[in-house]
């Protein structure tokens, strides 16, 4: 775009999921980003005393607390990107045959590749540690451990009737997550259906749901399908004026990383919440351009992000585990599982298990949700007939 011309909003025909240009690239980038901020957060957590327990704290203490303080901020760009990725993918499937059938397909099999070995993992190290006892099954709602646990997670139910399996708290988020899934093509049949009856039905379901799930997972799908909004909007502007989205987007993130609320996604949080999502859209919607050609730096960052964001979900899931296996192991090893924050001992400690997790996250990768592709390939093709098959999903994995 020329750099004197107005800029401008446009409204698009299909959503931008292509994976030739700028914004393709910063997703997956931010992919990668904010699954490593949340595990680097959760793993500062679980191994270093709390910063304000400390009376003079090292200065590379307080650094590393202040930059792993973006947990929040990052679950916010995870459901954002999921809104521009899952829904702009579905906004652009309507009126294909079976179109329903296969996003209900890809999105099960979207979360249970993952889940389904987590709580196996989650199962055999309890077992390990006696946190289960196998000789007495329990299906107790209020057990983490329970049977009842596992299949409410399986299904989004974890904060609403029962507790994240195992104590993998990160999991609250895909309670949201999975209920977004289903609201979201509720609420496309409820203005897109074939018929006024289907489309009431769709409605009145939409309406059920969000009086039975808590307010604020429901208030939190606006941010969700504000994402799914702008994959259709595209931001004509110059450098400068990105420049200055950008430069709001990082201060209203500072600012609320120290002011905000950073702790749970509730009523308090969602105005900054939603300042942060527009700006953020508003960014990535002025990013619909072509990669420059021969510019010889983004090739390389382009595999670097397309790396991390492959295994970003799978990182997001199982670190938490994987931690507490550490833990154990310190533990039982040791004697002790925390880190000292008064040396410089105790952040190679720290960088070393972060590569662990890191390293670990990728290997589970590679044996579980890796396989998604052809696993939603073979369901399509027993469930819905062989003429499926001919309707890839797109590679991103949202």
């Amino acid at each position: 775009m020329n750099a004197h011309a107005m800029p401008s909003i446009r409204f698009l025909k299909q959503s931008q999921l292509g994976e030739d240009s700028c914004h393709s690239l910063l997703i997956s980038l931010l992919r990668g980003l904010a699954a490593i901020e949340v595990a680097a957060a959760h793993l500062r957590n679980e191994f270093f005393p709390g910063l304000r327990t400390l009376e003079h704290p090292a200065l590379w203490y307080q650094a590393l607390a202040f930059l792993t303080g973006f947990a929040h901020q990052a679950v916010v760009v995870f459901f954002l990107i999921s809104g521009w990725l899952v829904g702009g993918s579905l906004l652009n499937k309507l009126g294909q045959p079976q179109a329903m059938q296969l996003y209900a397909i890809d999105r099960v099999t979207r979360l249970w590749t993952v889940l389904i070995p987590t709580f196996m993992l989650i199962l055999t190290a309890g077992m390990v540690s006696g946190a289960i006892d196998p000789r007495a099954p329990d299906f107790s709602p209020a057990n983490a451990y329970s049977a009842s646990a596992l299949a409410g997670n399986l299904f989004g139910l974890q904060t609403i009737l029962v507790p994240q399996f195992g104590g993998n708290y990160p999991l609250w988020s895909l309670a949201n997550e999975t209920w977004y899934y289903v609201m979201f093509p509720l609420l496309v049949l409820g203005v897109t259906g074939s018929s006024g009856a289907r489309r009431a039905l769709a409605a009145l379901t939409l309406l059920a749901v969000g009086l039975l799930l808590p307010g604020a997972l429901v208030l939190y799908f606006s941010l969700w399908l504000l994402g799914a909004g702008f994959s259709r909007v595209r931001v004509d502007c110059g450098a400068p004026l990105r420049a200055l989205l950008l430069a709001l987007l990082a201060i209203a993130s500072l600012v609320f990383r120290l002011k905000g609320s950073n702790d749970d996604m509730v009523f308090v949080s969602f105005p900054q919440d939603l300042l942060l999502s527009v700006l953020f859209l508003m960014f990535l919607s002025s990013t619909l351009h072509p990669v420059a050609p021969g510019h010889n730096l983004l090739a390389p960052l382009r595999r670097v992000a397309v790396f991390f964001s492959n295994f970003s979900f799978t990182l997001y899931v199982v670190h938490i585990p994987f931690l507490g296996i550490m833990g154990y192991l310190s533990m039982t090893l040791f004697g002790q599982r925390r880190l000292g924050a008064d040396s410089l001992a105790g952040l190679a400690a720290y960088v070393g298990l972060l590569a662990l997790v890191l390293l670990f996250a990728y290997g589970f990768y590679r044996l579980f949700e890796a396989r998604t592709h052809a696993l939603r390939r073979w369901l399509k093709n027993l469930l819905l007939g062989s003429g499926a098959t001919l309707q890839r999903t797109a590679r991103a994995k949202r």
